[in-house]
Order: structure tokens, then C-alpha cells, then sequence
């Protein structure tokens, strides 16, 4: 290993915050890594870091090096994009992330047929609900629903992702169809919950388009919307659903929208994330397949929704 990959591998123990993580992250030991920095500060007869038996800190040539390593990572990244710009065929390896059910629902096929037209590009698909730091983990491109909050990434908008309100057939023959938001409110709600996000009302405009919230009954709490979905078909609450969950549940009677002359606010968009303006070939090409996928104008999922324009 020469100087400028041990540089790298510093990086990559500092952005995650532990040995352990970076080593995980390659699939190799920590005490590679450590000896790995040790070889690094002997090379360049300085101190990077202040290590306990549980923690470390930078000194302040570390602090120094890690900068500088950064800015070779910018460089040998673009180098490689530049290359890669080159090639009439797209190839090499498509590292991207997203969400579990983005992922297996929406990038699956088209990832199938994107390898189809370019064999010689590999694919690596990471599915994980949690925010990936997709800078220092070396992803190529990112799906999320919610625009990020770090402005040195690149976010593009994909497709919109309203909101609805479903239950299923037995809920309605159970509670009766509500006709206004305080009647929903009394009836039995699925609702997300995570460790950063709980969702406790109904964001909505009233008739004099003032924006209100409606707090809800939520008898049933997840932290994945398929679980949530799951819940709302057994006929026992009902659920504010973010229209990209959707199949064919509603067109095949499964579920019925509740309340659709209500005007809900809009959820979170769906955005590709990129850490790079200058997307090498194999990337530009699948982002493009993707929008293609999803639909420019109207989102494939809003295909299941029927008079969908005309709710909310």
C-alpha cells in the first residue's frame, strides 16, 4: 500500500468516526488499518493521531493531512471521470443506494435492464433505510425521498410524492366513512415512527387555505411504510400514505381513499443524489433510465391511483 492510499484510508477512519467502521467498510481487520496509519505517520515522520485504547483524536498535522486528503480524493475521483468519459461503452462498477422498498420496487427493473443494454458495467445496489454517508462509503448515486440536508451534495428532483389517505374496505364497513377530519381523528391510525421522525398529525389547508394539523388517533407505530401498508389492508386502522408506497391496491378494491376533497400538503419529493456535477457515463446513463422509468410528469406510482388528480 503506497502513501496516498494510507492518506485515503485516514480519511475514511475520521469520517467514520472509528477504526472499526472503516474496517468494516473495506471487509478487512481493524488492526490492518491501524497498522496501515502507523506506517503513514512513520512515512511522513509526523504524528496523525492521538489514540486511547476506545477513542482517537487529530493532532494538528492530522488535522492538516486530512484536508490534503480530501482534496487528492476530489482529484483521483474526477481523474477517473475523466477517463471513464472517454470509453464508447459504459463500464466499471455502478455503486448506488437507496431506500428497501425504492429500491427493490422502482431501481430493480430498471437496473435489469440497464445491464442487459451495457454488460460490462457492474452494479452494486445497497439497500438501507438509514442516511448513508454516500461521500465517504463511495457512492456513485443516491434515492431519497426528502431533499438532503448537506448542501455540498448534488440533489435532483425525480418525481413528486403526494400524500393520500386509505383504509381498506372492512375498516369502512367497521367505523363508517368519516366526512370530515375531527371524525377521522377518532378513528384508529397506522403511523411512522422512527428514531428521528414521528408522525403524530395530518398536515392539510382548510377551506380559507390556512394550513392546519389534524392530530391523530395512532393505535399502530413503524418505522417502514410497507409495514404501515400491511397494517391498513388488515382493516383495522387506517393510514397517510405517501403515493409511491402504492401497487395496485386501490384499483383492485384492497384499499379506498378516505376524504379526498381535503387539500393534504404535499410529502417529501423523490431525489437523486450525487456527490459530483460531472457523472460519469455509466451514471448519467442509469440516472437517466431511472426519470424514464418514474415518468417525467406523472410518477408510475400515481398510475395505481385512479382520478388521483383530481384528490387532495
Amino acid at each position: 500500500m503506497d502513501t496516498t492510499s494510507r492518506l485515503l484510508m485516514l480519511l475514511e477512519v475520521v469520517e467514520q468516526g472509528s477504526f472499526a467502521k472503516a474496517a468494516e467498510i473495506r471487509n478487512i481487520d481493524r488492526s490492518v488499518i491501524s497498522k496501515q496509519i502507523s506506517r503513514l505517520e512513520d512515512e511522513l515522520g509526523v504524528r496523525l493521531l492521538n489514540r486511547t485504547t476506545r477513542s482517537f483524536s487529530l493532532t494538528a498535522a492530522g488535522a492538516e493531512m486530512i484536508k490534503k486528503a480530501g482534496e487528492l480524493r476530489e482529484l483521483l475521483g474526477e481523474t477517473v471521470r475523466m477517463a471513464e468519459n472517454y470509453h464508447l461503452e459504459p463500464r466499471g462498477v455502478l455503486k448506488i443506494t437507496s431506500s428497501t422498498l425504492i429500491g427493490r420496487r422502482y431501481l430493480q427493473p430498471v437496473l435489469n435492464d440497464f445491464q442487459k443494454r451495457f454488460p460490462q458495467v457492474e452494479v452494486e445496489l445497497r439497500l438501507d433505510d438509514r442516511l448513508v454517508d454516500i461521500v465517504s462509503e463511495g457512492f456513485d448515486l443516491a434515492f431519497r425521498v426528502g431533499e438532503p440536508k448537506d448542501s455540498s451534495l448534488i440533489a435532483r428532483k425525480i418525481a413528486r410524492n403526494r400524500l393520500l389517505i386509505l383504509a381498506a374496505p372492512e375498516f369502512i364497513e367497521t367505523y363508517g366513512m368519516p366526512k370530515t377530519m375531527e371524525d377521522l381523528a377518532q378513528l384508529p391510525a397506522a403511523s411512522y415512527a422512527s428514531n428521528s421522525i414521528r408522525v403524530e398529525g395530518i398536515d392539510y389547508f382548510n377551506s380559507k387555505g390556512e394550513q392546519c394539523e389534524q392530530k391523530i388517533k395512532s393505535v399502530f407505530r413503524a418505522n417502514d411504510a410497507e409495514a404501515l401498508l400491511m397494517k391498513t389492508l388488515s382493516g383495522t386502522t387506517y393510514f397517510v400514505a405517501p403515493a409511491f408506497i402504492i401497487g395496485d391496491e386501490i384499483t383492485q378494491g384492497k384499499l379506498v381513499p378516505l376524504l379526498t376533497d381535503v387539500k393534504l400538503m404535499e410529502f417529501s419529493a423523490m431525489y437523486a443524489v450525487y456527490p459530483h456535477r460531472d457523472l460519469p457515463v455509466r451514471t448519467r446513463l442509469f440516472f437517466d433510465a431511472v426519470r424514464e422509468h418514474l415518468g417525467k410528469d406523472k410518477p408510475i406510482w400515481e398510475n395505481g391511483i385512479p382520478n388521483f388528480e383530481q384528490m387532495y
